[in-house]
C-alpha cells in the first residue's frame, strides 16, 4: 500500500496541469473549493459531490468510556463528527485499484 498522501499542493498542480489557469489562480479555485465545503459542514449541511461521496456532521451523545490502562471510567462528552460515505462507483474504483 502506498504512502503518497495528495495535498492542497498536488490538487492546484493538477488543475494547473489540465485546466490551464495560472499556477496561482488554480491555488485559489483549490483553496476556494476546500473552504465552501468546509463551510458547508461547519454550518451543520451535507456535501454531496456526485462520483465521489458524501461528507456529513453527525451528532454523538455523551457516553461512558474506559482508559485502557487503568480501567477507570471516563465520561465521554457529546460531540459532532464528520463522516464520509463513498459513493458505489467511488467503492468500486477502490476495489479494483487505480484504474481509470
Amino acid at each position: 500500500m502506498s504512502e503518497k498522501t495528495l495535498t492542497r499542493m498536488d490538487l492546484s498542480e493538477s488543475v494547473f496541469r489540465e485546466v490551464g489557469l495560472s499556477r496561482n489562480e488554480s491555488a485559489q479555485l483549490v483553496e476556494s473549493v476546500l473552504t465552501h465545503i468546509s463551510d458547508a459542514l461547519a454550518a451543520g449541511e451535507s456535501v454531496k459531490i456526485s462520483s465521489f461521496g458524501t461528507f456529513s456532521v453527525r451528532d454523538k451523545a455523551a457516553r461512558v468510556g474506559r482508559n485502557p490502562k487503568t480501567g477507570e471510567e471516563v465520561p465521554i462528552l457529546p460531540r459532532r463528527v464528520l463522516t464520509f460515505r463513498p459513493s458505489h462507483l467511488m467503492k468500486d474504483r477502490v476495489a479494483v485499484g487505480n484504474k481509470r
